[in-house]
């Protein structure tokens, strides 16, 4: 990963397609765009690629989960159950929803544990908001199995994880919805983009017209289009929408070239001592856009990567650390500092994200370390990266 180093001629084919006909709107226009309809295109590949009744392509992978929670009716004073190891994009979109983050502790998947969701629920709790964190999956077949003996509606955040699978079947796949982003820095990429996906053609309609002002899509005339909701504008351009099906199609190649280079480094590394991998409970459907690592303590963690970055070691990511992808360090989110007032303000008893406890987690992510998996390193760079890589861990043990 990601995507844009391996941008080509089959990029530039498609965005010129569209540059041609001048139409970069993704809706109407018939006759002057000469039948390309890119972002359709790219749904309907997107959907045969991971086996799903319906896709709809919109703005962002922030966009996708917003529209997955108004399209299942989650709103004012739900709560949904989010980990605390994600961007925090998921939880902008819950707030944003008019819903209650409730965080629940992470296990050694680096994803939500089934076991402990249990403990967050509340009469309140309308659903369960899983991310498949650094390429690969949740235990999302007990989540999901919690979810259906609960009643709890289950969406799948997989922005960071497409083409990940758990036995075959595509992350995303497993709940009422999965959301997807075709960011810069992600998988495939469209520059900015995202989508969600579906097997009910109710909830399809809902974010098709959701995510265009409630538009129903139904004849050739925009102007005369009826508007069954109100939605909001999460519209993708032609020129994004381009780029994706040039990407998509590159995904297969992706995939094995991440998973090639991620088992070369992990066989490399596995005999080193206090070295421990994350969890995968499919490794075959791992994506490998990360290999991810735990030392046996905090303290360790944390000379390895001073090691490792004095070794030259680039595309580390000790999480713990990190300002966008763990609580931690969510200063804003812990003293709800945003430049409008959030629906959830208005609640009595939200929690009290600054005093929250997350001790499994907290140990989980002092002693986690992930290495991002690039597509262009030659063999060269690879056996050079390996004998950084095991020399600074060596050192630190």
């Amino acid at each position: 990963m990601p995507g844009f180093e391996i941008f080509g001629e089959e990029e530039r084919k498609e965005v010129n397609e569209v540059l041609e006909t001048g139409v970069l709107f993704r809706y109407g226009f018939g006759p002057t765009r000469k039948g390309r309809f890119k972002a359709m295109t790219f749904e309907k590949e997107l959907a045969e690629r991971l086996g799903s009744g319906y896709a709809h392509l919109c703005s962002s992978g922030t966009a996708a989960l917003s529209i997955a929670l108004a399209s299942c009716g989650i709103g004012a004073g739900d709560e949904v159950v989010v980990p605390p190891f994600t961007f925090i994009a998921t939880i902008e979109a819950v707030l944003n929803a008019g819903a209650i983050p409730v965080f629940s502790e992470i296990d050694a998947t680096l994803c939500l544990d089934p076991e402990a969701i249990k403990n967050v629920l509340t009469s309140k709790t309308k659903a369960v908001l899983p991310v498949h964190m650094c390429g690969a999956m949740a235990d999302i077949e007990r989540i999901k199995e919690l979810c259906s003996r609960e009643g709890l509606i289950l969406i799948e955040d997989v922005c960071q994880s497409l083409g990940g699978s758990f036995r075959g079947k595509a992350l995303g796949t497993f709940g009422s919805m999965g959301c997807f982003s075709f960011d810069y820095v992600k998988t495939i990429t469209c520059g900015e983009g995202g989508a969600v996906i579906t097997d009910d053609r109710g909830l399809y309609m809902k974010a098709d017209a959701y995510s265009d002002h409630g538009h129903d899509h139904i004849g050739d005339d925009r102007g005369l289009e009826d508007h069954p909701i109100l939605g909001t504008n999460y519209r993708i351009s032609e020129l994004n929408a381009a780029v994706g099906i040039a990407q998509l199609g590159k995904l297969d190649y992706i995939l094995e070239t991440q998973r090639r280079h991620k088992n070369t480094i992990k066989d490399a590394i596995s005999g080193i001592p206090g070295v421990n991998f994350r969890n995968l409970p499919d490794e075959q459907g791992d994506s490998a856009t990360f290999l991810s690592f735990l030392l046996p303590d905090e303290g360790r963690a944390r000379l390895a990567v001073k090691e490792l970055g004095k070794a030259g070691v680039d595309g580390c990511f000790y999480w713990y650390d990190n300002k966008w992808h763990y609580i931690r360090q969510w200063d804003h989110l812990k003293k709800m500092v945003s430049s409008a007032r959030l629906p959830l303000e208005m609640y009595e008893d939200y929690p009290d994200y600054e005093s929250i406890e997350l001790p499994v987690s907290n140990s989980i992510m002092g002693r986690l370390i992930s290495m991002q998996i690039k597509l262009s390193w030659t063999e060269e760079e690879l056996d050079e990266r390996i004998t950084k890589i095991t020399g600074a861990l060596k050192q630190s043990s």
